[in-house]
């Protein structure tokens, strides 16, 4: 068992976490209160390689695996400039492309995933239905040679600043008459589909949107893979690659506030001439918010390197452990520095508040902290299934 990382992991993480401190978290929050992107920080990222670190050599990528993709996803959030997109855009649709996607669309769509020049954003949950896809009600019928696709998304992300838009849908089996997923890929200017901004009290520079889709209508070839037995295995393809991303992101995050606390609470001087990092009251919350961090990415790099075995089943229930226990260990680590820096925690200035709402979020999406639980007493501990 080795936790080292390869020399080309160390010299990629290195060279991020310089990507994401030139930035840093003041450019994240100017973006975000001005309503803008961090455009510049994405398309510096793909020139540099970043975003496609998991994608094949042969379409411009990288060829490393998802264990690559959340070092990225880390090293940005630590500096304070967490990239949601990196999620959907190279964790998902890339993944699910990759791995079932015909060659037609791998040659189409890698490439530009891998250089950031294009974006493709992921629409899985309704409003009714959540992420159960068992009940999802957008539904794909054919007519003729095309595909006809009807229905409502939520909680999608980015669809502005997206070229497509991979929507997963339900399909009638001509043999059965039943139900069965399918994935496709819908441009965002597709005719008969529309985007409604939500408006979120979470300080980000991405957008959350509801989607309509109204009898949008595609070629053949927005299905993604050969056949409709594609469906299912590239809908969980993607979906262990966006619970480490999201961990890792959220561990990212939990190391930046520590850091943030920790560099103050050593210096501010109250009480006499002692910091107040001395009083364990103070020192003794940060470490353990560390420990919790530090737990969180020894699962996520077990999970990441699991998948990237192709180990997937071990790698479900360790991805869904690495997405609880990060998402779990980035708000306590946020929270706790809030409280370390009291009153001067609340301002935008020194740059914890400010990711509040972010890792709240984390403790929801994309699957709730509940519903990982009833998994891993399903699945890990043999209970009955309680849903």
């Amino acid at each position: 068992m080795n936790f080292d990382l390869t020399e080309e992991q160390d010299q990629l993480r290195d060279a991020v976490r310089a990507l994401g401190r030139r930035y840093g978290h003041d450019y994240f929050v100017r973006k975000a209160k001005a309503g803008e992107h961090t455009t510049e920080l994405w398309h510096e990222a793909g020139r540099l390689g970043y975003l496609g670190v998991n994608i094949p050599t042969e379409y411009g990528g990288g060829g490393g695996g998802i264990t690559e993709l959340a070092l990225v996803c880390e090293e940005l959030a630590a500096a304070g400039c967490p990239l949601l997109l990196l999620v959907v855009s190279p964790a998902i649709a890339a993944t699910v492309i990759t791995k079932h996607g015909t060659e037609e669309q791998r040659k189409r769509h890698l490439p530009g995933l891998a250089d950031g020049s294009q974006k493709i954003v992921f629409a899985i949950t309704e409003p009714d239905a959540g992420s159960n896809f068992h009940r999802l009600g957008t539904v794909a019928r054919r007519d003729g040679d095309d595909w006809l696709l009807s229905g409502r998304k939520v909680y999608i992300s980015g669809v502005d600043e997206a070229d497509h838009v991979l929507v997963v849908a339900r399909t009638e089996d001509s043999s059965t008459g039943k139900l069965k997923p399918a994935l496709f890929i819908v441009p965002t200017d597709a005719p008969g589909l529309e985007k409604s901004k939500l408006d979120m009290e979470i300080l980000s520079p991405e957008n959350q949107f509801l989607l309509y889709l109204d009898d949008v209508r595609l070629p053949a070839d927005a299905l993604v893979g050969e056949s409709l037995d594609a469906g299912l295995p590239a809908l969980f393809a993607g979906l262990n690659p966006e619970r480490i991303t999201v961990a890792a992101m959220g561990a990212g995050t939990g190391r930046y506030a520590i850091e943030k606390a920790s560099d103050y609470t050593a210096t501010r001087k109250v009480w006499g001439g002692r910091s107040i990092g001395s009083h364990q009251g103070v020192a003794h919350p940060l470490a353990h918010a560390a420990v919790q961090v530090e737990l969180a990415r020894l699962m996520i790099q077990k999970a990441a390197a699991l998948y990237d075995a192709g180990r997937d089943l071990e790698a479900g229930v360790s991805g869904n452990m690495a997405k609880y226990a990060a998402g779990e260990a980035a708000a306590l680590a946020v929270d706790t520095a809030v409280q370390a820096l009291g009153g001067a925690g609340m301002t935008t200035e020194y740059g914890v508040a400010t990711l509040l709402g972010a890792v709240r979020a984390g403790r929801i999406a994309p699957v709730s902290r509940e519903m990982i639980l009833n998994f891993v007493a399903q699945h890990v501990l043999g209970q009955d299934k309680s849903y």
